[in-house]
């Protein structure tokens, strides 16, 4: 039904990430007719090395040796090619995370800041049926779950 959270201790979140998902990331790219540059494989590095969801600003500060208008393109092309998906948290602020490709939502962890992909939308049929019912065409929807992880209610 959904991704299972990462187990922790304490409230870091640690996902393991490897080159291959580096070079997975860019051969997706390349299949799309994107150039493979240092600077855009540095950005996707540093994205596969977070752990949790990240502002903008502070893959730009991960990335000193990258101009930051070629951070900010990088992720966009991320978020164009469905590689990165955006995540609004509860403070409003907007966030990034690699994701799988599709539609999809997050549960995502107010204390210790975790997200998971919630698997599947029971959520867009009533949507569509709501819209239709008000003489609106729905060309999407974005949702987040916002809670407590299963580590953090324990704790």
């Amino acid at each position: 039904m959904f991704a299972t959270l990462a187990k922790h201790s304490g409230h870091e979140h640690p996902r393991p990430r490897s080159a291959a998902l580096v070079d997975d990331i860019v051969g997706r790219l390349s299949a799309l007719g994107y150039r493979d540059t240092e600077p855009r494989r540095l950005v996707i590095s540093a994205v596969v090395a977070q752990g949790r969801p990240f502002t903008a600003e502070e893959l730009c500060a991960s990335l000193p040796c990258v101009g930051r208008a070629t951070v900010y393109r990088s992720l966009r092309l991320l978020v164009q090619t469905d590689l990165v998906c955006r995540v609004l948290l509860e403070d409003h602020e907007l966030r990034y995370q690699l994701t799988q490709p599709g539609r999809h939502h997050h549960l995502l962890c107010g204390i210790c800041g975790v997200s998971a992909d919630l698997g599947r939308c029971d959520a867009e049929d009533i949507l569509r049926e709501a819209a239709a019912a008000a003489g609106f065409r729905m060309t999407g929807h974005w949702l987040e779950v916002y809670g407590q992880c299963g580590d953090c209610v324990d704790d």
